[in-house]
């Protein structure tokens, strides 16, 4: 749903872009290798309006075009999944970076995984989708998932957009959910607000809290 795109901003920074979530620190020298492995820790606090708030979290490991991640309370409520991935990444003014990922998820719903994580980026303006796919394993029916964010940042430790999913995490019968995003970052640290369907009944509200290290 959400960590990937804390990735993706940092690699978008790094290659001089402002998009999505940028770690402020100095460059390094231009003869100096990458580091060995890049970190990302999140988690959220998921507040549906007409149901019980819950926590989940996500932690993903990077090395090279080596991509890994794990999951808690992610594909549905009580699941627990992991993925393995590979990145593919260029462009100048149009920066681009793909990672098919697959893995499999267990608890709750249960089955392997296949999906896709998608960034691109242009001066101050930066779009990402996110989309999975679980089959049905007998007692879970095939399903789909998706996120995507357009993105604005006016200045450098703000970004501002719209968001949208598609999920079935939440009860009832409203699937597509929409809203805005606000983000800030100071240093490694990003705080942000998701507020899905804002005019509606049906609202729900993630506050995010992310550690690049």
């Amino acid at each position: 749903m959400r960590a990937p795109l804390v990735a993706v901003a940092i690699w978008l920074a790094s290659q001089g872009v402002q998009a999505q979530e940028v770690a402020v620190t100095p460059p390094a020298p231009a003869d100096a290798p990458p580091p060995a492995w890049s970190f990302l820790a999140t988690g959220y606090w998921n507040m549906p309006r007409h149901e019980d708030s819950y926590g989940s979290g996500i932690f993903a490991a990077d090395h090279g075009q080596l991509h890994l991640e794990a999951r808690v309370n992610y594909e549905a409520m009580h699941a627990q999944s992991g993925f393995v991935g590979w990145s593919f990444s260029g462009g100048e003014t149009f920066q681009y970076k793909v990672t098919p990922i697959v893995g499999v998820v267990v608890g709750s719903a249960h089955g392997p995984i296949a999906g896709v994580e998608a960034s691109l980026a242009v001066s101050k303006f930066d779009y990402y989708i996110e989309a999975e796919y679980l089959p049905g394993t007998g007692t879970t029916t095939p399903y789909t998932y998706a996120w995507s964010e357009l993105g604005f940042r006016p200045v450098q430790w703000l970004r501002v957009g719209l968001v949208a999913q598609r999920t079935r995490i939440y009860g009832g019968d409203r699937e597509f959910q929409r809203g805005g995003l606000l983000q800030v970052t100071v240093g490694k640290v990003t705080g942000g607000l998701y507020w899905f369907n804002p005019a509606s009944h049906d609202q729900v509200v993630i506050a995010v809290l992310t550690l690049a290290f």
